[in-house]
């Protein structure tokens, strides 16, 4: 059976530039919404977070006017309480084998700019994913945590890869950008990528090589139906 990786942010808060702590952790459509895909394309999937710990949902993201209405956010909240017990015990990350997955995936949330962005243990994962040649897809503010990666001569594996991801634009709609200690867009262009945004908002992913990204949460469907076609191809 196809073995799919899902990586999820530990972080259940975000340190603004003032210090004060932002509720959050994982986007909750961007976890589910592939999530379910995979199982319904008969993949099986394991949660990893760093140090084995429950993640957290992040509450905006059960809101209806995050989801596109209350029916939407109900299903939502009812297929994250259908895989309950696969997140209250996710693996390790920092003992995950990844010989024995095909595929990983990072969802976002602001979670991953907090503990994923310097991660030094889910960096080494993400270059061997990239390196191994299998599909790894990386979504919204999870490209956060590509900034972790490192190369044993200090370089970074994604400069000069085409990327996406939560936007300056969409942070500003957001209310947060003048409130972030960085942006994500940002930095991953200052460590060279070559990202490419949409209008904010809309659904949007990248594919360069393996690597595989969406800029946010309407991407989510859209990023894992791309990663299935690649592992139905393969």
């Amino acid at each position: 059976m196809t073995a799919v990786l899902f990586v999820v942010t530990a972080a259940d808060h975000w340190t603004l530039a003032d210090g004060t702590r932002h509720a959050t952790g994982f986007w909750a459509e961007e976890l589910a919404t592939p999530h379910r895909l995979f199982r319904e394309a008969g993949f099986d999937v394991t949660i990893a977070t760093p140090g084995g710990v429950t993640p957290t949902v992040d509450a905006a993201s059960l809101a209806p006017e995050a989801t596109g209405g209350s029916d939407q956010a109900d299903a939502i909240a009812a297929y994250l309480e259908s895989i309950r017990a696969d997140l209250e015990k996710p693996v390790t990350l920092e003992e995950v084998d990844l010989d024995a997955y095909d595929a990983v995936l990072y969802p976002g949330g602001h979670g991953p700019m907090e503990d994923l962005a310097v991660h030094a243990a889910s960096g080494r994962l993400l270059t061997a994913a990239l390196d191994s040649g299998k599909p790894l897809g990386v979504l919204c503010h999870a490209p956060a945590a590509l900034l972790a990666a490192r190369r044993e001569d200090g370089s970074w594996p994604f400069a000069g890869y085409r990327i996406t991801g939560f936007t300056n634009d969409e942070e500003t709609a957001a209310g947060f950008a003048d409130k972030a200690p960085w942006l994500l867009q940002d930095r991953l262009v200052e460590r060279g990528a070559d990202f490419h945004a949409a209008a904010p908002f809309s659904e949007h992913v990248v594919a360069d090589r393996n690597l595989h990204t969406g800029q946010n949460p309407a991407s989510s469907a859209r990023l894992a139906r791309n990663l299935i076609d690649v592992l139905n191809r393969r």
